[in-house]
């Protein structure tokens, strides 16, 4: 037997969501077959088959979050066992032996001449817990988001049973096997450890084909039916239009039917970003909608909401950031007029011969390179007791995208062109909004610019990303009056920043970086001339 491991992730990636199985217990897998997807807060990753066999346990349940060599699941060889001829009668006794729980339609078991599919394949009557399970080395609890089922439900193998909102993400909890949900321990918004039993069912019991109420189903689609979805059940684990749990809380929080949401998600689901432009797309409500009828109030002024757990980290980590590395931010202004004249001079000849358009990010980048080669510090990280100096120029450049802030990496970037960097950096936005940057897209970077400026932004204090030891922060463009030649003009001018570690850039280093950076911009020719 073969253990499947969560694989290293990158540098600063230490976890990841199961986010789907591709394979369920039992099936064969050939060796490097795709067998399971992981996802981290930045991109999706298939974990393949470690050898040819079966897959015999799956211990990472979907929604898990998991830690690198955490162990997943198993295949083995061996050939697994099939459902026997019994199963219908196991069904019957666990369906009347539920404790008084067990539903309506089930007190009628069909007739045992005929053996009826094995949606419920655990099905020996016995009760299984439903666990929270191990969701990541710093994570030992998580908060009872949601409840989704409730006692006397039938419900399958796989569907979601609660929602539980830790530290890192919202998440479900499948059910570990088919039947009747026979008792709920937890309740919404408590706090529970790794390891509670937050419910337990009454495997072997089928999920509701087998009631009356599904005949007219069978009468139209042949006895093949009863393996079916029923029309009745509510919540089939990752069918079409199931909202993941990031989305059901904008849309209760929105006031938004799932019914009328669109998924754009795997298999149809519906995304978090499916739920914002559900809720942005709306009509804005009209005055005559805020009159409260007769009796009723209209809505509070303020409303207390529970931060979740996933700010609650952000602003944890961030605060982090501030206390760990000495961050201190100069600023300095930049003379567009050179550039954007350029830009205006060359642009259809630099599309034609590239094949992208000039934009200003190019120049910035290529600006950095040459401030971090005349300011080495900037481009270096501390460890431990030691400094690394990095001979190489990785920039990352900050990309906003339905899924948040990325930063990809232009690799090599002392190395390339105008035109390289440009398409460089086109293609790695295209791939973040389109949600297909891979690991190796993200680690790596040695300094990061991020342009504020494309959301209007006048003036910030960029926040370092750790372990690098500088961030140039780019804002908008604006006409502002300036002297030159002892002439009051008006002149485009963007304010610069450069957030630093000053645990190893000194203030005159940091300055002196950022002076580089203006002088090349104003006067773009001496990148060309290497001056």
């Amino acid at each position: 037997m073969t253990d499947i491991v969560a694989p290293t992730l990158g540098e600063s990636v230490t976890e990841a969501t199961v986010a789907q199985w591709l394979k369920k217990a039992g099936d064969t897998v050939s060796k490097d077959e795709p067998i399971v997807e992981l996802e981290t807060d930045k991109v999706t990753l298939e974990v393949a088959a470690p050898e040819d066999g079966v897959l015999d346990e799956v211990l990472a349940a979907e929604g898990t979050t998991v830690g690198i060599g955490d162990v997943l699941g198993r295949v083995s060889a061996r050939a697994t066992a099939t459902a026997g001829a019994s199963a219908p009668a196991r069904e019957t006794s666990s369906a009347n032996g539920a404790n008084g729980h067990a539903p309506a339609p089930q007190p009628k078991p069909a007739p045992s001449s005929a053996p009826e599919p094995a949606p419920a394949a655990s099905g020996s009557g016995d009760l299984v817990d439903v666990a929270l399970p191990q969701m990541g080395e710093s994570v030992t609890e998580g908060t009872i988001a949601a409840v989704l089922v409730s006692v006397g439900d039938s419900i399958e193998k796989d569907s979601p049973v609660v929602e539980v909102e830790t530290d890192k993400a919202a998440v479900e909890i499948p059910a570990p096997a088919g039947g009747i949900v026979e008792e709920i321990t937890v309740k919404e918004g408590e706090d529970v450890e790794v390891g509670t039993v937050v419910a337990r069912i009454r495997s072997g019991a089928a999920p509701a084909q087998t009631s009356s109420s599904a005949s007219p189903v069978a009468k139209d689609t042949g006895s093949d039916a009863q393996a079916g979805d029923p029309p009745t059940q509510e919540r089939p684990g990752h069918a079409a239009g199931q909202p993941m749990p990031a989305a059901r809380r904008v849309m209760d929080e929105g006031g938004v039917d799932p019914a009328n949401v669109e998924g754009t998600g795997k298999g149809g689901r519906i995304t978090k970003m499916d739920a914002v432009k559900a809720i942005e797309s709306r009509p804005e409500p009209t005055a005559l909608a805020r009159v409260p009828e007769e009796g009723r109030e209209l809505a509070p002024r303020e409303e207390r909401v529970r931060m979740t757990r996933l700010r609650q980290t952000i602003a944890r980590r961030l605060k982090e950031a501030q206390q760990v590395a000495a961050m201190l931010t100069t600023f300095n202004d930049c003379d567009m007029t050179n550039v954007m004249a350029a830009r205006k001079k060359y642009k259809d000849a630099f599309l034609d011969r590239h094949g992208v358009k000039l934009g200003f990010m190019g120049f910035f980048v290529k600006a950095v390179v040459q401030a971090l080669k005349d300011v080495p510090a900037v481009n270096a990280e501390i460890d431990g007791d030691s400094i690394i100096y990095k001979n190489y120029y990785d920039i990352g450049v900050a990309v906003g995208t339905d899924r948040g802030l990325v930063v990809p990496v232009v690799r090599g970037a002392d190395e390339m062109s105008l035109g390289d960097i440009e398409r460089e950096i086109g293609d790695l936005g295209a791939r973040a909004r389109d949600g297909a940057l891979t690991l190796d897209d993200m680690q790596g970077a040695t300094f990061t610019i991020s342009n504020g400026g494309v959301y209007g932004s006048m003036m910030s204090t960029p926040i370092l990303n750790a372990p690098q030891s500088g961030i140039l922060g780019m804002h908008r463009i604006e006409e502002r009056p300036v002297v030159r030649d002892g002439q009051i003009v008006a002149r485009p001018m963007m304010y610069l920043a450069l957030t630093y570690d000053h645990r190893i850039v000194d203030g005159k280093e940091a300055v002196s970086f950022l002076v580089r950076i203006k002088e090349m911009i104003e006067d773009p020719e001496r990148m060309l001339l290497d001056i």
